[in-house]
């Protein structure tokens, strides 16, 4: 059985594969150059390969979208606030993101991002910690 940060952190998850994918698709030849790397610069066959990658992240695009957004609707459906669902996914957005980038295309984050991460993260480990007060019942009015 999913729980809501479960499925907050796969929402979450598939949302920056989806990015990677749209980068892979439309941003520089990055498969082009992975392509010329294996294969010794046959430009013929690499032309051809690039071609049928990026159709395949093209369509990865909308597979991971559609995904993330099931995955964040069953998030918001088992939280009891939506915010917490939020928080939690765009948390998972930037780690996954954060990861992703430096394994696929040797990105590296500045101190200023690792900040922000850290208090995005205080932020939501307060969030599901918080014990909600009981409510105080509704004294009626005579």
């Amino acid at each position: 059985m999913w729980s809501y940060w479960g499925c907050s952190a796969v929402a979450g998850l598939l949302g920056a594969l989806s990015a990677c994918s749209a980068k892979l698709a439309l941003g520089a030849d990055y498969l082009r150059e992975m392509c010329g790397a294996y294969t010794g610069e046959r430009a013929e066959f690499c032309d051809w390969i690039h071609l049928v990658l990026r159709l395949c992240c093209i369509g990865l695009v909308f597979l991971c979208n559609a995904a993330m957004w099931t995955f964040f609707a069953k998030a918001l459906r088992f939280s009891s606030s939506s915010a917490a669902a939020t928080v939690t996914t765009t948390a998972s957005n930037f780690i996954s993101s954060a990861f992703l980038g430096k394994v696929l295309f040797g990105e590296s984050r500045a101190f200023l991002w690792w900040v922000g991460i850290s208090i995005t993260l205080c932020g939501l480990i307060l969030l599901h910690t918080y014990l909600p007060q009981a409510a105080e019942p509704a004294k009626k009015k005579s």
